[in-house]
């Protein structure tokens, strides 16, 4: 058997309109599994998204949520965690980013991106690890981030965010593993998407990053796929509480 086979099994995919979560859900969908789709503007059909997963073969539902919004994050939940088809793989993947230097960042913003980033992928964790738990198997995977370790320039919501998200990881697992639930995070680096294009627009911080890469370049979205599916799979039966970076080595350097 084919530890890395998915076949048959539910995944959960949070931001998956565009980037990192669609390049996500596609590795999925490629590995086997059937996915739900999760945006704050997903279209309810015909996305690029649901494009990808039918063309490998496998049932896609559109479900647009504002994850700002607790009362959305809080039906939703209650939606997936209720459904006779139990989820298999939830990744939450879904996180907005405010630049701003920390002296400016106004309280707004700091809310907003706790909100998105950690307060919406607990609210869904709990609900489904709820389920995974009753049931002894699930997968559980965040979007962690390089700002997990380390401290950023003018984001300082999103780093408190992140640096929270890989304790999450860990605090979760350390329940949950008993159970026959893994719960793992990827750490992407800098990968070419709308959330960064501001970095790579900026002559100096494009060529300071690009310098300490020792791979060279910007990662791309597709770079997460070998990644998702890995913590997806059986194959990582044993992984419990890790955080991936998928960095091109820039933590090594």
């Amino acid at each position: 058997m084919n530890p890395f086979d998915l076949t048959g099994r539910l995944a959960v995919v949070t931001g998956a309109r565009r980037g990192i979560g669609r390049a996500m859900a596609r590795a999925l969908a490629e590995a086997g599994a059937d996915v739900i789709g999760v945006s704050a503007n997903l279209e309810p059909s015909g996305s690029d998204v649901e494009k990808d997963v039918t063309a490998a073969g496998r049932a896609f539902e559109a479900i647009r949520t504002d994850f700002a919004d607790p009362d959305a994050v809080h039906a939703l939940a209650e939606n997936l965690a209720a459904r006779a088809r139990p989820i298999d793989i939830l990744v939450n993947n879904a996180g907005t980013i405010r630049r701003t230097p920390a002296a400016q960042h106004s309280d707004a913003d700091w809310n907003l991106v706790l909100q998105v980033n950690l307060t919406a992928q607990f609210g869904l964790a709990r609900a489904l690890g709820a389920t995974m738990v009753e049931r002894g198997y699930g997968k559980i995977i965040f979007t962690a981030s390089l700002l997990s370790y380390q401290g950023g320039i003018t984001v300082p919501g999103y780093t408190a965010a992140k640096h929270a998200v890989a304790g999450l990881t860990k605090a979760l697992a350390n329940e949950w593993a008993p159970h026959g639930v893994n719960v793992n995070a990827i750490a992407p680096g800098y990968i070419a998407t709308d959330n960064t294009q501001a970095l790579q627009d900026d002559p100096q911080r494009n060529a300071a990053i690009l310098a300490r890469i020792p791979a060279g370049r910007w990662g791309n979205p597709g770079d997460l796929a070998g990644a998702t599916v890995f913590l997806a799979s059986d194959a990582a039966a044993y992984i419990h509480g890790t955080i991936l970076p998928v960095d091109g080595g820039w933590l090594g350097r």
